[in-house]
C-alpha cells in the first residue's frame, strides 16, 4: 500500500509541474525553484511531515522534500547551535544528497559526448 501511496503522492506532484508547464509562461527551472521553496515554507511550519509519514519516499524524493529537508535542518541546528544553525542546519541536513549530486553531475560530464548545436 506504502509502494501505491508514494506513487499517487509523487505523480502528483509531477501532474502540478506539468499543468504549470503547459498553461502558465512559468519555465521549468522558475517551477523546480518555487518546488523547493514550497518545500521550505511547509517543512519549515511542520505541514510537510505529516505528508512524508503519509507518502514515505512520494513526498520526500521530489524537489519540495528536499526543501522540507533544509527546513528541517535548519531548525534542528538553530535549537543545537543558536544562529550559526541559520547558516549551517540546512546544508549539514542535505549533505549526502547535495555531494551524491555533485558526484553523478561530474561522472556524467566526463562521459557524456559533446554535440555542437
Amino acid at each position: 500500500m506504502i509502494y501505491l501511496k508514494a506513487f499517487i503522492v509523487g505523480g502528483l506532484f509531477c501532474v502540478i509541474g506539468q499543468i504549470l508547464i503547459d498553461y502558465t509562461r512559468l519555465t521549468p527551472a522558475k517551477i523546480l525553484v518555487g518546488y523547493v521553496v514550497m518545500g521550505v515554507i511547509l517543512g519549515g511550519i511542520n505541514i510537510y511531515q505529516p505528508l512524508v509519514d503519509f507518502a514515505g519516499c512520494g513526498a520526500t524524493v521530489p524537489l519540495t522534500g528536499f526543501g522540507a529537508m533544509l527546513a528541517k535542518g535548519t531548525r534542528e541546528a538553530i535549537q543545537k547551535d543558536g544562529a550559526l544553525g541559520i547558516l549551517t542546519g540546512g546544508f549539514t541536513a542535505s549533505a549526502g544528497g547535495i555531494a551524491a549530486a555533485v558526484i553523478f553531475s561530474l561522472l556524467a560530464g566526463l562521459f557524456a559526448k559533446e554535440k555542437e548545436k
